[in-house]
């Protein structure tokens, strides 16, 4: 399968976007003060597990997904350089 330009762009650019969003909302629940993330011992609670269980699997489908558009962004570059 051949990605476009503009597909393998959006799928890079929604990869890096991605790492950006969940490890500032890592960082954020880990510095929770509200009581959410860790009980009044400093333990963690379930909302606490349940998102970062939803940080990791958007980590992974996050690099996954920018390798995907990685791949297509430099097979279009290796394709215009062998182009005449």
């Amino acid at each position: 399968m051949k990605l476009g330009r503009a597909a393998s762009w959006f799928l890079l650019a929604f990869g890096v976007w991605s790492w950006f969003i969940w490890v500032s909302f890592v960082r954020n629940l880990w510095k929770d003060g509200s009581g959410l993330a860790f009980d009044d011992a400093g333990d963690p609670t379930a909302y606490f597990w349940v998102h970062l269980i939803l940080a990791i699997t958007s980590f992974l489908l996050g690099t996954v997904v920018g390798l995907i558009g990685l791949r297509g962004v430099r097979a279009l570059r290796r394709e215009s350089r062998e182009a005449p």
